[in-house]
């Protein structure tokens, strides 16, 4: 656990592991797009589930519910071998890799939280202490020599429900890989096959030949070089000259409020249709950008403009920051030539930063401006997904010298998070926690599901009550 908590006791701490039978040693290399979040600050869910009597009691919960997940969890590690072992750099070895070796498993907490009024708290969209759900997702062990993988934590509610926290090393699986990890779970514990390994359903079924990954401009060594430097610049007195896997974790600052807000499927289309009817009226500053007016545009494209200019207004008077960015991840598998299975199992995200100007964020229109440049971008993209990405550092650390504030992304309103049912429902509620580590958003379906996107913040609380009131009054237009 990332926090101590009276209300929160330990009831266990355990390495489930897969069927002994079957686990052999296993190695698995890291690739360029793995090597981009090397020492990145872990990526937390929290999945909240109600959970009626008898199976919220205490007593039935330890003694039946958890055995079968732990039951579940233990068989999925078989298809999921990589997430049973650790990140290793060997001596002997120019990069690092992940290695599982007969014995290793996955750290498992289970905790019972006695506050009989934090359950709904949590599943609560208002603003509430950011650190509160620290409680709730576990430590991801690190050291030089060796990362963690992945770590879990069940936590009960009773007589409410339960909550699973995971913690993942980013260098190992991106979003959509660690969705379909959860899910394959989830569909083990569901079905009740006593089978190991359980089938799954084809789009459940990890890919993890790396063969398909061609690095032939050498990107491997220009992130690994990355995190050298970054090490530098923190620690100019650090000897391990960058061949460290120690996790570098950005705090969390005081006073911090974590709230969710809601873009309804017919707020998507408002924000959608404002933006194309000022398509033309709003000049360009970069003649380069493919600036013929869409017919339509994505619910990532408006949703990522809307909200990032709400924020940067937010911040903007009461911070007196000027300058924003926005930066973006790319899902690469169907972009990279030939395209990669959608079930590719590790990263295959690309970073970018919008091409927007500093000031862009806080114009009148910024929201159309920033909708434009995004669509410009993922049009770029979608003709080379790796264009320019071994410059994303250096183009960030210049932007920070200059005062920009850049915003970040985690999440995707097509990972499908609310359809991960483990036997006793769909969830009440998920959380990306990790936003809480820099200005991020975090971004889920919605959990009605009828095509809206559930949005997730931290921020001051005078920032969110401001960021409250523009992001609602922007939806008041007809």
């Amino acid at each position: 656990m990332a926090s101590s908590n009276n209300s929160i006791k330990i009831h266990e701490h355990c390495l489930v592991a897969p069927p002994s039978a079957t686990a052999t040693h296993f190695s698995l290399p890291l690739t360029f797009f793995d090597l981009i979040w090397l020492r990145f600050h872990p990526v937390e869910r929290i999945f909240f589930y109600a959970l009626s009597l008898p199976h919220s009691d205490p007593s039935f919960f330890f003694e039946k519910v958890v055995p079968k997940l732990k039951a579940s969890l233990s068989q999925t590690l078989q298809r999921f071998l990589p997430l049973a072992g650790n990140v290793v750099w060997p001596s002997d070895s120019h990069e690092p890799f992940i290695q599982f070796n007969p014995g290793d498993g996955v750290s498992l907490v289970l905790a019972q939280c006695d506050d009989d009024a934090e359950f709904n708290h949590f599943l609560d969209n208002s603003p509430r202490e950011a650190t509160k759900s620290r409680t709730l997702v576990p430590h991801l062990e690190s050291s030089d020599s060796a990362a963690s993988v992945i770590s879990l934590q069940i936590t009960l509610f009773p007589n409410k429900g339960f909550c699973i926290g995971i913690s993942t090393h980013h260098a190992v699986l991106d979003g959509k890989s660690s969705t379909v990890f959860v899910k394959a779970w989830a569909y083990a514990c569901r079905s009740g096959e006593e089978e190991s390994p359980p089938s799954l359903v084809p789009e459940l079924e990890p890919f993890f030949d790396r063969d398909l990954i061609k690095d032939p401009t050498g990107l491997e060594s220009v992130f690994i070089n990355n995190w050298s430097q970054i090490l530098s610049k923190m620690d100019p007195s650090d000897t391990s000259h960058g061949r460290s896997l120690n996790i570098m974790s950005l705090p969390i600052k005081d006073h911090s409020v974590r709230a969710t807000f809601e873009l309804k499927r017919g707020d998507l289309e408002k924000i959608r249709k404002r933006v194309l009817s000022k398509w033309e009226l709003v000049d360009e500053a970069k003649p380069n950008f493919a600036s013929s007016k869409p017919t339509t545009l994505s619910t990532f494209v408006t949703s990522r403009a809307y909200v990032s200019v709400c924020i940067a207004k937010a911040l903007h008077e009461p911070q007196n920051i000027q300058k924003f960015a926005l930066g973006l991840t790319v899902d690469c598998r169907a972009r990279l030539e030939p395209p990669i299975p959608e079930n590719y199992f590790g990263n295959c995200v690309a970073s970018h930063i919008v091409d927007t100007q500093p000031e862009d964020f806080i114009k009148e229109d910024g929201v159309v401006v920033v909708a434009k440049r995004i669509w410009s971008k993922i049009k770029m993209l979608d003709k080379g997904a790796l264009d320019g990405v071994e410059t994303v550092f250096s183009r960030f650390l210049v932007m920070l010298s200059e005062g920009v504030k850049g915003m970040g992304v985690a999440g995707s309103n097509r990972f499908g998070v609310y359809g991960t049912d483990f036997g006793w429902g769909r969830p009440a509620k998920v959380e990306i926690t990790s936003i809480d580590r820099g200005l991020n958003i975090g971004f889920a379906e919605s959990k009605d599901g009828k095509g809206g996107v559930e949005v997730g913040l931290v921020l001051n609380k005078h920032a969110m009550d401001l960021f409250h009131a523009i992001f609602h009054a922007g939806l008041c237009f007809d």
